[in-house]
């Protein structure tokens, strides 16, 4: 494929994304049936999509129209680079510009500017205050690849020597002692011996930091309650020279790999249905807006609505109030989201700490992407 013809593609699967279908599906349908594009097309139309989701409202107005061309249009026109060596009609490349076409597009303004929808800016003015500009416009843009050194198995100098060595370039990251920033190669990582090994983990920068501000110890009991992927889990168990963790997830599917993946890693990891007894340390990684994460999931900005931050605010409240109850006296109770909203971090402390007097704020921090990753924020409690 051209240039120009993957930019034709990403214009009609993006009107498809309009039409309500979601991004990963509508990406996948055109790849099965597209079987002329190689890996290489893929990537490339996957990039103009993402571009164009994370940039939604901005290309829109700079391309004059909230459809596939137009946004197309405007991502070329953010980028600098001549629409009319893109749209000129020939093989499979779009259409060429009409004078319409030619004589529209404006930079957006307000919200708009900041790609995100008015209520959500309104939210990040109010929350961020002097930071919530630079925030909204940090997650306009592509995140950096980070890995987890997995120090059961290498430190940093061995880790970041064996992923040199399959042509993959690094660097420590300042978040985390056992963060790397992938400066070269980051779309070998996957099929990497250093990671198919266990050495290394892809995870955010702010991620590690979170699990490395826990006060973990080996020969704790800990619960990851709200498990997942199992991320945390591994980087928990990590910290305990080993484990055990006990992973928990209301729905058991996202613990699917989790076994493989801590096997690979040599850590130990108990998966149970629902969790009994105590812990010296229960982890709450809840379900939040992923707003800190919208780089890497940039559709969330646009599916969210405020009713569906309203019904995650109680689900939250109601994770944390049932958790505290598997905490043991003296232990911990830590709560985390990758989000940026304080109605899902400060706020949610705040609401704890008055309802629930026999507990003591040890530790907050919030994350932004300025910071050099996700946008993340962790706290955790201590039972009197």
């Amino acid at each position: 494929m051209t240039p120009a013809a993957r930019l034709q593609a990403a214009a009609e699967i993006i009107d498809r994304i309009e039409g309500g279908i979601p991004a990963e599906k509508a990406l996948t349908n055109w790849a099965r049936n597209s079987r002329y594009a190689g890996s290489k097309d893929r990537r490339a139309v996957r990039d103009h999509v993402f571009d164009c989701l994370r940039m939604w409202r901005s290309t829109a107005a700079l391309g004059g129209a909230e459809t596939g061309r137009g946004r197309v249009l405007g991502l070329l026109r953010s980028a600098d680079i001549d629409p009319d060596t893109m749209f000129t009609g020939q093989g499979h490349a779009p259409g060429p510009l009409s004078d319409d076409e030619q004589a529209g597009g404006r930079d957006a303004d307000g919200y708009a500017a900041w790609d995100l929808p008015d209520w959500l800016g309104q939210r990040f003015s109010d929350g961020l205050g002097e930071k919530a500009e630079s925030t909204a416009m940090s997650l306009r843009h592509r995140a950096e690849v980070y890995l987890r050194v997995n120090t059961l198995k290498a430190d940093l100098a061995t880790a970041q020597a064996e992923l040199s060595a399959e042509g993959i370039l690094t660097e420590a990251h300042a978040l985390s002692p056992t963060a790397l920033r992938v400066t070269e190669g980051a779309r070998q990582v996957a099929r990497s011996q250093a990671y198919l090994t266990g050495l290394v983990e892809l995870q955010d920068a702010a991620s590690q930091s979170v699990v490395d501000m826990l006060p973990l110890q080996a020969g704790m009991r800990v619960l990851d309650y709200c498990a997942g992927g199992g991320g945390k889990t591994l980087a928990m168990a990590a910290r305990m020279d080993g484990g055990p963790v006990t992973a928990h997830d209301a729905n058991v599917g996202r613990m699917s790999d989790l076994p493989a993946r801590a096997e690979r890693a040599a850590a130990k990891v108990d998966i149970v249905d629902s969790p009994t007894g105590q812990f010296d340390l229960v982890l709450c990684d809840v379900p939040c807006s992923g707003s800190g994460a919208w780089r890497r999931s940039p559709e969330g900005k646009w599916r969210f609505g405020p009713e569906d931050l309203e019904a995650l605010i109680g689900l939250q409240s109601e994770i944390i109030n049932n958790a505290k109850s598997l905490v043991s006296p003296g232990g911990f109770l830590a709560y985390a989201t990758c989000s940026v909203l304080p109605a899902e971090n400060t706020h949610q402390s705040a609401r704890f700490l008055q309802a629930n007097s026999g507990w003591e704020q040890q530790v907050e921090r919030q994350f932004l992407p300025e910071d050099g990753g996700d946008g993340f924020y962790v706290t955790f409690f201590k039972r009197k």
